[in-house]
């Protein structure tokens, strides 16, 4: 009679295919695929390269790892505040996406910036004989297996930062047991409000967890405290109603296309998710005569147009302090919507598509008034109507947006201070 393996060596088994089908199918897509092929490509040699980085430098290495980008924002407190911290310790960053380490790989206040190599036994106990972490910090959702094994193993403390958690999460279905065995090897879990807490006491869980907050108030709040001007928007904004609209994809870009016929006096300025040659034709198909931000010289022209697209990366934090009211795109897609605590912290009104179900922090800012879910053209355009005609009810509303930000400040110092209490790293 055959003999059931219990359920985390089982899983573990499960776990050991998914790995090598992963590494198998990314190499494949590759072919074809930019981000797959930059995924394979950035792994290349990166045992060597990585080993070299860190001979080349000396000092503790505290380790952050972020899958993308939206993690590292929500990280980037913590580590800036360690930076200054522990000045003479190094800061080792690494990316599971390239949509993370494409943007950031040049990001000054780190020492090293990586991809992580893909999972496994073999890798990662070579990846932690290379860097010896002191500190490894972990944001809101990557969990590795065999990472986290090892870093217990070695009793190096390790910190899950920013975390959420659901009861519809694999965490806690019908399988989660292995997968609570993950959150089980971290030295403490800060998590981002009390039902992530009762969720996780209501199983068990052993490792230590703190209400801490979301850093991602630190970060955004940070933000708009740093001065920043461009002459090129200025001169397109000119005084005049305008929306910024940012991380839109084709169904938010088709909607906004209707407002600009219903609200004729109204100015958009679109910072498109991807900004690919093709996407940004098919924007400027459905514009009348939009402005490349890239191809502005004569800023005369800026004076009659009404359409400007950010052809760039990294500017979309920074412009939602131009808007009379923000537009944050993705509400119309399975992976719901964007960053809408940026527009919030500059005080602006924020509108965004029907998906945003997991978002807490939109369903927090429909019920004090200051976000607006719409799921029609006709409903953009009378929410938007409502908004730019009333310029007393919107001023109230834009400083209850900044409150709302401003209140839930605190979760990075939180953390820190934690690290310092504890003595988790070594002196300064």
């Amino acid at each position: 009679m055959a003999v059931a393996l219990p359920l985390n060596v089982g899983m573990l088994f499960f776990y050991h295919i998914f790995l090598h089908v992963y590494n198998l199918g990314i190499r494949f897509a590759s072919i074809w695929n930019a981000k797959a092929w930059l995924w394979v490509e950035g792994r290349n040699n990166i045992f060597e390269r990585l080993k070299a980085a860190v001979e080349n430098g000396q000092g503790p290495i505290i380790w952050m790892h972020s899958s993308s980008l939206g993690e590292f924002e929500q990280g980037k407190p913590v580590l800036e505040s360690l930076k200054t911290t522990y000045p003479r310790h190094r800061i080792l960053l690494t990316f599971f996406s390239p949509s993370g380490y494409e943007i950031r790989k040049n990001y000054d206040r780190a020492d090293m910036v990586f991809y992580l190599p893909l999972d496994g036994r073999i890798r990662s106990q070579k990846f932690l004989d290379i860097i010896h972490p002191e500190l490894a910090i972990f944001i809101k959702y990557e969990s590795w297996f065999y990472y986290l094994n090892g870093l217990k193993k070695r009793r190096i403390p390790t910190l899950l930062v920013s975390a959420i958690f659901t009861p519809k999460q694999n965490f806690f279905g019908p399988m989660g047991g292995f997968l609570r065995t993950l959150l089980e090897s971290y030295t403490h879990l800060f998590v981002q409000d009390a039902p992530s807490a009762a969720i996780l006491e209501k199983f068990k869980l052993k490792a230590p967890v703190t209400i801490a907050g979301d850093t991602r108030y630190d970060r955004v709040a940070e933000i708009t405290s740093i001065p920043f001007h461009h002459s090129v928007i200025e001169g397109f904004c000119n005084q005049a109603d305008t929306m910024i609209a940012g991380s839109t994809w084709k169904e938010d870009e088709e909607m906004l296309s209707g407002l600009l016929d219903a609200q004729p006096d109204l100015k958009l300025v679109i910072a498109p998710h991807e900004i690919s040659p093709k996407h940004l034709q098919e924007i400027k198909r459905l514009f009348k005569q939009p402005i490349l931000i890239s191809e502005v010289v004569d800023h005369e022209r800026l004076k009659d147009a009404r359409v400007l697209i950010i052809d760039c990366i990294g500017m979309l934090s920074k412009l939602y302090r131009y808007a009379t009211i923000s537009y944050v795109g993705g509400g119309f897609n399975a992976a719901g919507i964007h960053n809408i605590l940026e527009p919030a912290a500059y005080g602006k009104t924020v509108i965004f598509g029907p998906n945003h179900d997991r978002t807490a922090e939109a369903k927090a800012l429909i019920e004090i008034g200051v976000g607006f879910s719409y799921g029609t053209k006709q409903d953009l355009v009378s929410i938007t109507e409502k908004l730019i005609s009333d310029n007393e009810m919107r001023t109230s509303l834009d400083e209850t947006a900044k409150n709302f930000v401003l209140q839930r400040k605190g979760a990075t110092q939180i953390i820190v201070h934690h690290i310092e209490e504890n003595l988790l790293l070594s002196k300064p």
